[in-house]
Order: C-alpha cells, then sequence, then structure tokens
C-alpha cells in the first residue's frame, strides 16, 4: 500500500504524519505553551517520554498508535457523553454536508428549526430563545452583552473555584488562576468576584448546615453594596475546579436574590448540560430556572463546536427594537446544529439521565470505599454521573499538596503524578489542581467503572505516599 509523509512546522513545534496500513502517525517534536510533546501521555501529562502518536476512538476507549487501549474516564474534556463515534450523530454530520455545509446566520434552515424545537423540550421551561455560538466561552461572551444591554448595568458578579471561558469576558469571569496571566490588559472590566460554595472547606470558615448558607448570603451583600450589577453567573455544580455539589438552600436563595435586586441569573451549564449530573441540566435539581443558560461541550456529543445561549422572551424582546451586537460568520452554521439535533434524540433514546442516575449509584460507593483505604484522599463528592476527589496532605487541616501558585509556577503536580500512572495502566483521568473529575461518557458499563477504579486505586498509592506522617 502506497505511504507517504507529509511535514508541517508551527513554531516551537514540527509535527510529521506519515500513513501506514490505513492508520495515520503522527510524529511531534519540540515544545509548546511549555508542555514537550509526544505520545498521548506527554501531551496530556507533560512527563511521559515518546515520539510518535495516533488516534483512533470507540465508545468509551481511545487506541495510540501502538496499539494501547486507554479506558476513557473523564470523557474526554467532561464532553463526549454519549461515547466516542456515535453512528447517529456521524450520520448527521455527514447528512448535512451533503444536503447544506453551510448558509449565513441570517438565513432560515430547516435544521435551525428543528434544533429549536429540540431544545424547547429538553431546556428549563421558559428559556426558548436561542442564539448559537460555536464554543461555551463564546456563549458566555453573549450572555454578559444580553445582560449589561438589556439591563442597562454594568457589574457582572462570578465566583471564586470557577471557570467560565478564555476570551477576554468570560476570562475575566473565571475565578480560578488561568485569569491571572491576563490581568489587567486581556480582560474585560466590571467584573467582580464572591466566595465559592464548598462545603468541604468553606471559604468563610463555616460549616453546613448552620451556616444559614452564609456564601449566597454574601452574595446580596455584594450586589446591595456594589449597585450598577447586571448579572451574577453560576456554575449551577462547579466543573473543573472540583464538582462543588451546592447545598439545597443554594440556588432556589440566589433566585430570591436576583429576583428581588433585578439582577440577572446566569447558569453556566457548559460542562453540568446534558444529562451528565442525572437530569438534563443541573438546575433541574432544585427547580431553578435562570434567565440565561450557556451550554457547550455535550450538546453535539464534542462532534462539532457548539455553543448555546438560551434566554426568556421576555429578554430577547428587548432586541426586537434594540441592536444586538454580537454575531459571527458561524453562527447557527448547519454542520453544528445537524449533530446536536441527533445527540439529543439519542440522550432521549438511550435514558441517559436516568442512566447517569443509575451509574452514579454504583460508583459512589466505591470512590468512598476508596477513601477508607487511602488516606490522600479528603473528599468524594458526586452527583449523577460527575464526580470530584480531592486530594490532601493531611486530613485533619484539609491542606493540598499543591496551590495554584505552583500550578501557574509549573511545579509538577502531584495529581498529575497520580494520573499518569493511571495512563501507563490504560486509563485516563482530568487532573486539576488537587483534585480529579471523574465523568466517563454515559453509555461506560459497570465493568468498565471497576476498571477505572482499579487504576485509580493502585495509582492513589502515589499519594499515600506524600501525606503528612
Amino acid at each position: 500500500m502506497q505511504q507517504f509523509t507529509s511535514v508541517r512546522t508551527i513554531p516551537m513545534l514540527r509535527i510529521t504524519t506519515e500513513k501506514k496500513r490505513g492508520k495515520t502517525v503522527m510524529s511531534v517534536e519540540g515544545r509548546l505553551a511549555g508542555a514537550w510533546v509526544g505520545t498521548l501521555e506527554q501531551c496530556w501529562r507533560e512527563r511521559v517520554q515518546g515520539e510518535k502518536f495516533s488516534v483512533d476512538l470507540c465508545g468509551v476507549s481511545f487506541i495510540d498508535a501502538a496499539g494501547k487501549r486507554y479506558l476513557d474516564f473523564s470523557a474526554q474534556l467532561m464532553c463526549v457523553t454519549l461515547g466516542h463515534k456515535n453512528k447517529a450523530v456521524i450520520q448527521a454530520i455527514q447528512d448535512q454536508a451533503r444536503d447544506l455545509p453551510y448558509v449565513g446566520p441570517a438565513w432560515a434552515t430547516t435544521i435551525r428549526a428543528e434544533l429549536t424545537k429540540r431544545l424547547v423540550e429538553v431546556l428549563p421551561r421558559g428559556l426558548d430563545k436561542f442564539f448559537f455560538t460555536t464554543s461555551g466561552t463564546d456563549a458566555n461572551e453573549a450572555a454578559f452583552k444580553i445582560a449589561r444591554m438589556v439591563t442597562g448595568k454594568t457589574k457582572i458578579i462570578s465566583r471564586y473555584r470557577s471557570y467560565h471561558g478564555s476570551t477576554m469576558g468570560s476570562i475575566a469571569a473565571t475565578g480560578d488562576p488561568r485569569r491571572w496571566a491576563m490581568e489587567p490588559a486581556g480582560k474585560i472590566p466590571g467584573v467582580i468576584f464572591a466566595p465559592e460554595v464548598n462545603c468541604y472547606k468553606c471559604p468563610l470558615l463555616h460549616e453546613y448546615p448552620g451556616c444559614g448558607i452564609a456564601c449566597v448570603e454574601y452574595l446580596e451583600h455584594m450586589i446591595a453594596n456594589e449597585s450598577d450589577v447586571a448579572a451574577v453567573i453560576v456554575e449551577p455544580v462547579v466543573g473543573t475546579n472540583g464538582v462543588l455539589i451546592p447545598p439545597k438552600e443554594y440556588l432556589p436563595r440566589l433566585r430570591e436574590i436576583c429576583n428581588r435586586h433585578e439582577v440577572l441569573l446566569i447558569a453556566d451549564e457548559v460542562m453540568t448540560g446534558w444529562c451528565r449530573t442525572g437530569k438534563w441540566f443541573a438546575v433541574d435539581h432544585w427547580n431553578v430556572v435562570p434567565d440565561i443558560l450557556t451550554t457547550a461541550k455535550g450538546i453535539t456529543n464534542a462532534a462539532m463546536p457548539l455553543g448555546l445561549c438560551a434566554t426568556t422572551e421576555k429578554i430577547a424582546s428587548y432586541f426586537d427594537d434594540h441592536f444586538f451586537s454580537h454575531g459571527h460568520t458561524y453562527e447557527a452554521h448547519p454542520m453544528t446544529l445537524a449533530p446536536a439535533v441527533a445527540a439529543i434524540a439519542e440522550m432521549k433514546r438511550l435514558n441517559l439521565a436516568a442512566r447517569a442516575v443509575e451509574l452514579g449509584a454504583y460508583i459512589g460507593p466505591k470512590l468512598n470505599e476508596l477513601k477508607q483505604r487511602h488516606p490522600s484522599i479528603g473528599e468524594v463528592r458526586g452527583i449523577g454521573m460527575f464526580w470530584g476527589v480531592e486530594l490532601v496532605r493531611n486530613r485533619k487541616t484539609k491542606a493540598p499538596f499543591n496551590t495554584m501558585k505552583d500550578k501557574v509556577a509549573g511545579t509538577p503536580m502531584l495529581v498529575d503524578k497520580v494520573a499518569a500512572r493511571m495512563m501507563s495502566n490504560g486509563v485516563y483521568l482530568q487532573a486539576w489542581m488537587s483534585h480529579f473529575v471523574i465523568a466517563p461518557p454515559l453509555i461506560v458499563t459497570q465493568s468498565e467503572i471497576d476498571q477505572g477504579v482499579a487504576a485509580f486505586d493502585e495509582a492513589l498509592s502515589i499519594a499515600d505516599q506524600e501525606v503528612d506522617a
């Protein structure tokens, strides 16, 4: 069979691809963004040595050039909800490419009408006006513009331990250290931060339930004293920053506060939407309807880049006679909408919300068993099939092994060492700061969960060796 080699060069990075026996093998040499690049393990963990990689994916696994299979225990970036290469999603992309690969956003299309119908069926009631973007960060940018224009006010309140994207508005609303490098020039002004909700390690030094949900009450104090607040943005369940689940009183109380002060409530469901938590959207657990809901990732099973900014008729009506200065060439791109229609249909067919509850009931006790055996585990928390495991150096003080400053400085992180050991044993798990995010595709089986937990169990010995005596 014919073989070919192609070479392309990016500053500090040389990529060579070769076609061999129907597979593409890619060699990467160089340094990009401070990370040595090589095998899959090296790309994701920055430490494992190697030269070549290729990717094939199927179901809950991906495969490297050597034929080694990895269990995807975090659905890549918590986005491949239906599993890799879902046939219905792929077919929808192929059909749309043949029928109507592109038309400008000003034109009405059949696929846009079909997706609108599907969205109305699953989103919280009343969110029936949609702006289609190409990412979650773009959806949040649209939400901020809507909030500021409709209210005539300026400030956005976000929370620490949050991530809302990387563009100038969304990074300004990001509470974790990914924002630091963009300050002050690389972000929009007018975003301020409230304490996160974290009952394991309360930033206000309270304990639930005797705290009176002080973290949400402090938000009202901020609104009253700041003035000029257009919106509050929250991840209903914090994602990358630790799978932080609010107490049952939090979101209903926040909804009351926003109503009283005429402040819009934005729910960032980029990671928690699409059945991940056991409901179509995490806000559904508390029967809260935000003024604006943003989402992305699982909306297309991550097969195409689509984001969504959904709002109410009342808010959208402002733009009946006001210009909405937020459009782009790829808005409502037909190729991004088609896989969303297919993905929603597949989620319904497979009853993924109920399946997330069932799988969560299975994995939860297993993770808590690990906590009993591993002194490095401080807390296990989860909802549906969305779980966080937090490591600590000392259970009594809850001191982490590494800090945010360590991450920014490029200090080797203990969680990355644990994750690298898991990769060597055939399981990929997303690590961040001092915790892991366990969120495999919702088609994962119990035996595959057992495989992932077993690899985690073995790798945690690395952390156990570093706990305080």
